[in-house]
């Protein structure tokens, strides 16, 4: 048996998991194990992408898009065409990416301005180009984008009594799927016929890309 550990020992320990731990989790160096340019390749999570024709675009996401972004911006360097980093503060400098602000967790008016960019970004791409899309928590509330029809205080108002009657975090993001025209693949439909990789930060239990972003 070993001997039982002291205070300080106990607190020591706590400290240097924790610091693993967020230092596991840092977004900055997580892109850049996972973005790598060679050339006119490109590799996004261990897939071969061919940027040597058209343009390179950057779509970043969420609490952690601006470091995301920023990571990005270092490996891409002059290849990045253009860039909108969707956040809910200023975090390190952007070289060449347009930081937009907008509310977390309940949606604003700037996250619909947001949007908006974002959707525009998405369909001026054509067939040759790359979208490259950096999510992370948040980004439901970052980008809402009601439907035809359905106002952003509709929207809220549903979620809002969804999670007044105790709904968990995927019946949540299954509410703002079926309610946006960007989550739940929209975004993907948007930038079609353009090629689009994602990497994604996940904040949410069983890491299903569904519920990140709500899709």
């Amino acid at each position: 048996m070993t001997a039982p550990r002291s205070p300080r020992e106990l607190r020591r320990a706590c400290r240097s998991i924790l610091a693993e731990a967020l230092a596991a989790a840092n977004p900055g160096p997580l892109v850049r194990r996972h973005l790598r340019l060679r050339g006119p390749v490109l590799t996004v999570a261990g897939r071969e992408i061919d940027v040597g024709h058209g343009r390179v675009a950057l779509l970043a996401v969420g609490k952690a898009a601006g470091r995301m972004a920023a990571a990005a911006e270092a490996v891409l360097g002059d290849r990045l065409d253009q860039a909108l980093v969707i956040d809910t503060a200023r975090g390190p400098r952007l070289r060449r990416a347009r930081l937009l602000l907008a509310a977390h967790p309940h949606p604003d008016e700037r996250g619909l301005r947001a949007a908006r960019e974002a959707e525009a970004l998405a369909r001026a791409l054509g067939p040759h180009d790359l979208l490259l899309v950096l999510l992370s928590g948040g980004a439901s509330a970052l980008l809402p984008a009601p439907p035809a029809g359905i106002s952003l205080a509709d929207k809220a108002a549903a979620a809002r009594l969804l999670m007044e009657a105790g709904a968990d975090i995927r019946e949540l993001n299954a509410l703002r799927r079926h309610l946006s025209r960007l989550k739940g693949g929209g975004l993907l439909r948007a930038a079609a016929p353009a090629r689009v990789a994602c990497l994604a930060l996940s904040d949410v239990v069983g890491d299903a890309p569904a519920d990140i972003g709500s899709g």
